[in-house]
Order: structure tokens, then C-alpha cells, then sequence
């Protein structure tokens, strides 16, 4: 019988890329994960990993087996937290994802005001690139995304509120005289970032192909900024600080300010204690958000 036990050792498997690696997360012997991954293999009829060198990958049967797999765990924990919310929505708990940049400068904010009202509601958050947190809520690992527009194709996704967001170029003082946009160094986020497709979108409509240099984080970008290594189109929250001291400049760029509200989105039917957080952010002025 499928189990979810068995259902996560497969899941951690195709993440870890190793039996090793799903025994170490789950904390459990080497041997009970190949066994479980076995287990699932003869009751689905075909196998679901094969070896490898000296380990194991998931075939394609496999693969397709493992994203149903998140989603079936994903629903049954939301599952279980729509239940002891139904009871108390002020004792539950809520799965919140944010794209980095809301992550650092909305989210916190926007939690210290939940909190203050609702403090026996338990939030867990991840804070991930708009590449990672968008599957989290197409598969039910997240009850509330924070981020841009959400895909067209992500039939769970149901905006409740929106934030206004603009996104500038900003870069330090000496460069606004001379600034070209083709001939500078642009600094860029990672390659699943949003922020970095609105960038190549904006390179492709202006015909330039400038300098790059990639950089891990939001924080590493605008450090690299304000140290002089280049330039870098950023939300105006994350940079405020820096452009109220003079650190860095806001640059013309032909087309900008480009506005790209928040998105805050739900499961199409959220939980209670989701819906409590969605009902307080739209009750919040303070906060600044607005109903779609």
C-alpha cells in the first residue's frame, strides 16, 4: 500500500540525487529508502529508478511519478491544516512562499502586523526565486505566494490582493553622466530569478547586449551596486535606503519606471487560517495593498 512515507523517500530521492542523501533529510537507514522506492516500484508496475555509476536516478516513469507525488503530499498536509483550522483558523498555521526581493523588504512588515493581531497563527516561510515558489503552489507545498504576475498557466493561482512595485535602474552616483546602458556592466540575478527575465526582456527591447555579472542574491546585487561594480534594475523598495543616502542613483533608462505589482495569491480554496491573513492584509492600510 502507497504510504507517505514511501511517497517522500521517492521525493527526496530525485531531489538529493542519492540514496544517501534521501536517508540523511528523512533520517532514516539507507535501506529503508530503497526499500520503500522498491516497494512503489512493483506496486506501480514499472520501475521508478535505475542505477546509475555507483548510485541511483529516477527513470523517466519515475520522474513523472515523483511530481505526482509532491502534489499528493502537498494536498494531504494542506489537507491537515484545513482541518485544525476549520476548528481554531487562530491556532493554525499557514505555508507562506516570497519571491526574494518580497522575502527582504515586504514580507517582514507584513507579518509583524499579522502577528500583532493573530499570534497564535504559525507561519512557515520560504524564500525562494520566482522559478521555485510558483511549483510550490501548483503542487500544495504553499497555501500563499508572494511575488510577481503569476503564470498564465498555473491554474491554482488566485490573486487576492495587489501591491503596487516599481522597478528602476539604479547604479552608483559618478556613472549618471555618462551613463549607457549598452556599454556598463549590468548586475544580474540568478538564472531562475524573475527579475533577471525582466532584465533580458528589457536588453532585448532596447537592441543592447551590455556587459554581465551574475550574482546569488538580491542583497549581493545591490551591494555590488553601491561598491561601483555596475548597474542593476531593482524594485524601488529594496533600494530605498541606498537612494535616500546618495549611495547610489536612480539611472534614465527609455521605458522605466516599469510597474509590476505584488501578486499576493492563494489556493484556489484557501484555509481558514490563509484566509484570515488575506482578510487582514486587504484590512491593513498601512500595508498597502488593494483587492485585484
Amino acid at each position: 500500500m502507497t504510504t507517505n512515507s514511501r511517497l517522500r523517500a521517492l521525493v527526496e530521492l530525485a531531489d538529493t540525487g542519492s540514496v544517501r542523501g534521501a536517508a540523511e533529510r528523512l533520517v532514516v537507514t539507507e535501506s529503508s529508502v530503497s526499500s520503500a522506492v522498491s516497494a512503489l516500484s512493483a506496486e506501480v508496475g514499472t520501475p521508478l529508478v535505475t542505477r546509475h555509476g555507483r548510485g541511483v536516478r529516477l527513470t523517466p516513469a519515475g520522474e513523472r511519478y515523483a511530481e505526482y507525488a509532491r502534489r499528493i503530499l502537498g494536498l494531504h498536509a494542506e489537507a491537515v491544516l484545513a482541518a485544525r483550522a476549520e476548528a481554531d483558523a487562530e491556532r493554525g498555521e499557514v505555508r507562506l512562499a516570497a519571491v526574494t526581493t518580497a522575502g527582504e523588504f515586504l514580507i517582514p512588515e507584513l507579518l509583524a502586523s499579522f502577528r500583532a493581531k493573530h499570534p497564535g497563527v504559525m507561519i512557515r516561510l520560504e524564500v525562494a526565486p520566482r522559478g521555485r515558489v510558483w511549483p510550490m503552489l501548483a503542487r500544495h507545498e504553499a497555501d500563499l505566494v508572494v511575488a510577481g504576475r503569476p503564470p498564465d498557466d498555473l491554474a491554482a493561482a488566485r490573486v487576492r490582493a495587489l501591491s503596487p512595485n516599481e522597478l528602476v535602474v539604479v547604479g552608483p552616483p559618478d556613472l549618471s553622466p555618462r551613463f549607457d546602458p549598452a556599454q556598463v556592466t549590468w548586475l544580474m540575478r540568478e538564472p531562475d530569478s524573475g527579475m533577471r527575465a525582466t532584465c533580458e526582456a528589457l536588453f532585448e527591447r532596447l537592441g543592447i547586449a551590455p556587459p554581465r555579472m551574475t550574482l546569488g542574491s538580491n542583497g549581493a546585487v545591490i551591494a555590488a551596486a553601491v561598491a561601483g561594480l555596475g548597474v542593476t534594475l531593482v524594485s524601488r523598495v529594496a533600494v530605498r535606503h541606498p537612494l535616500d543616502s546618495g549611495a547610489l542613483v536612480e539611472l534614465p533608462v527609455p521605458g522605466l519606471p516599469l510597474d509590476r505589482p505584488w501578486h499576493l495569491v492563494t489556493q484556489p480554496e484557501p484555509t481558514p487560517s490563509t484566509r484570515l491573513l488575506v482578510e487582514h492584509v486587504l484590512a491593513a492600510p498601512e500595508l498597502g495593498w488593494r483587492e485585484p
